[in-house]
């Protein structure tokens, strides 16, 4: 097996690859390693995608070096090639996917990545690009541009970054107008404040957005919430960080929660839709779950 290293240098406080290459050179001389340094957005797929098609009686394991953007970009890479799989080394600033197995912690240990475990995942597909972790819109959406904006700074990025969107979201970004469609019924027609659409269960670094999740049941989770208050959205934010919002009958009326396998969102302007991090803009998407589509790989313990 090819165990093939993508580097993003600039995911993450600084570049990795350093670190990654030392670890490297711990490994057993038998295990056919190589290392590839992205250099712009879209090149991991695209290189990704390229040795897959080149090599397709060869087995292959791609280790996305990064966050969830990194991540997003090796399995639109790998999804359709079943000579491929991957795992994530995780040198992002958030890295929320790998939350879903226990943290990031586990996955800097390369030597347990290289022996670790296999799992058939869910991927999410929205036009050319795919997800393992979250969509979202809205309020959510402009949180994302500014945790890009600000994610090398000292105090207000790295992981506060996402506290910092919120508290720019709060002024600018609490009403979307939308139409949301769920395996074709519609479940809203007019203002929202934030939507989410879950594959893993952690957006911003540590805010259970779906904390029902499971990754291979073959359904998105779908939350989203009608506009409030900035103090009825400052009381519910704790209970957003871990989860326990589903449970709160004070925000029943504010609040959806539910499941499918497509969502459509429609809306009279362009909107930006958040995928993994990375932000695309359009006033229609849709998004799909492909069951089991991809094998990821877990430390092993």
């Amino acid at each position: 097996m090819r165990h093939i290293f993508i580097v993003n240098p600039c995911a993450g406080p600084k570049d990795a690859t350093a670190e990654i290459q030392q670890q490297i050179t711990q490994l057993p001389s038998s295990y056919n390693t190589e290392i590839y340094t992205t250099r712009s957005a879209g090149d991991a797929t695209r290189h990704v995608r390229e040795l897959c098609q080149a090599t397709p009686d060869r087995q292959i394991r791609f280790y996305a070096c990064g966050g969830d953007g990194t991540i997003s970009e090796v399995v639109s890479g790998i999804v359709g090639h079943p000579n491929a799989e991957m795992t994530c080394y995780a040198s992002g600033s958030g890295n929320d996917f790998v939350k879903y197995y226990g943290g990031r912690d586990k996955f800097l240990d390369i030597k347990r990545l290289v022996d670790g475990d296999a799992h058939e995942i869910d991927v999410m597909r929205i036009g050319d690009r795919y997800s393992l972790n979250v969509c979202n819109f809205g309020f959510d959406a402009v949180v994302c541009r500014t945790m890009e904006q600000v994610r090398r700074k000292p105090i207000i990025g790295g992981r506060n970054a996402y506290t910092t969107g919120i508290l720019k979201a709060l002024f600018t970004g609490r009403r979307t107008t939308c139409r949301i469609a769920v395996d074709g019924k519609v479940v809203n027609d007019g203002q929202m404040l934030l939507c989410t659409l879950g594959n893993g269960r952690y957006v911003g670094g540590a805010y259970q957005c779906s904390p029902l999740s499971q990754n291979d049941d073959g359904l998105i989770e779908v939350c989203f919430f009608k506009p409030m208050s900035v103090i009825d959205f400052a009381r519910l934010i704790g209970s957003y960080r871990d989860g326990t919002f589903i449970n709160r009958p004070d925000i029943k009326d504010k609040m959806t929660y539910l499941r499918g396998k497509t969502i459509d969102i429609e809306s009279p302007n362009a909107i930006d839709l958040c995928i993994d991090g990375e932000i695309v803009n359009n006033s229609h998407f849709r998004i799909e779950l492909l069951p089991r589509a991809v094998r990821f790989i877990t430390p092993r313990d």
